[in-house]
């Protein structure tokens, strides 16, 4: 029942089913997700995170970028025909549509400058540069 309600969760998310349609056309780079979603990092993260907890994709690590792909032979029979029925229903949505020619588009981007524009504030420094200017600017303010 756990399992059920997990998918189920799941699939209850127009940004994961968009997600999950996306890796139907192969495997994908956490960053290139991000660019079709247009969402935060964090988010698209949690959104990866929990279909990953339902078992309806896998991801793996490479160097700096993370992959994700749909469950290869792992997934259960009755899993498997309900995402192929819920994308070929998605397949007809304007929604989706504009994914695909999106999805074509972001592939031609080079990876590595999809993942610069994407990246973590906490991990280029960005974050802290802009707390300490903000800092300094509220203690000029003061005086």
């Amino acid at each position: 029942m756990r399992e059920i309600l997990g998918i189920t969760k799941a699939l209850a998310d127009e940004n994961r089913l968009r997600a999950l349609y996306a890796l139907q056309s192969g495997e994908l780079c956490l960053c290139q997700i991000i660019e079709l979603l247009g969402l935060a990092p964090s988010t698209v993260s949690k959104h990866m995170a929990i279909l990953r907890q339902a078992r309806l994709i896998e991801g793996r690590k490479e160097g700096r970028w993370i992959y994700y792909r749909l469950m290869g032979a792992d997934i259960p029979v009755e899993v498997q025909k309900g995402i192929a029925w819920i994308c070929g229903a998605l397949t007809r949505t304007k929604r989706i549509k504009e994914d695909g020619r999106r999805l074509k588009k972001i592939l031609r981007i080079d990876r590595e400058e999809l993942c610069k524009k994407h990246r973590c504030p906490e991990q280029s420094g960005e974050k802290v540069r802009r707390l300490k200017k903000k800092s300094n600017r509220s203690r000029e303010a003061a005086c």
